[in-house]
């Protein structure tokens, strides 16, 4: 059995994509997944398939929009993966609720950093399946815009820590 973490995209954010908690874990044990556990509102849970990423990914996907009525992003990452992507944190010493992870399912594309729109004091770096932003000033009065953000889906390295710990212990 592999350990994975779903991040979903646009769940309970600012009034967008309702979706209690409970209804994401009945819907995971529905797809056949065990160890099922959320954590906080905004679309993150953890739990044990024997099946390929990909096809995870897929039927949690469909579940979600059998559900919403539309289209529901799923980023899937494994255990180790979740892991790894917090030993690489670039910006370490930085508070951790003023830096993310943006989570996509590709290799970020070669022009992220080029495309970057009102930048100031913000830090980018980018990883295998992701990037990492620190907002020293916090992200609220950030003007930053990035193009490549749109198909991800962010989390506070708080969060980030906290998932590759459940999906650790699952």
């Amino acid at each position: 059995m592999t350990a994975y973490v779903a991040l979903l995209r646009a769940v309970n954010v600012g009034g967008t994509g309702k979706l209690p908690m409970s209804d994401l874990k009945a819907i995971c044990e529905a797809a056949g997944y065990a160890n099922v556990t959320t954590y906080i509102a905004s679309g993150n849970v953890v739990f044990t398939s024997k099946d390929p990423a990909k096809k995870v990914q897929a039927r949690l996907e469909a579940g979600l929009e059998a559900y919403a009525g539309k289209p529901v992003g799923v980023l899937l990452r494994t255990a180790e993966e979740m892991a790894a992507i917090l030993a690489a944190n670039p910006f370490p010493k930085a508070s951790p609720t003023f830096t993310v992870t943006i989570f996509l399912d590709a290799p970020p594309p070669k022009d992220t950093l080029k495309a970057v729109v009102g930048q100031a004091n913000e830090e980018i770096r980018l990883g295998k399946r992701e990037f990492y932003v620190f907002y020293p000033d916090g992200q609220g009065r950030s003007k930053l815009k990035i193009p490549a953000a749109v198909a991800g889906t962010a989390r506070n390295m708080n969060t980030v820590a906290k998932l590759a710990e459940m999906a650790a212990s699952t």
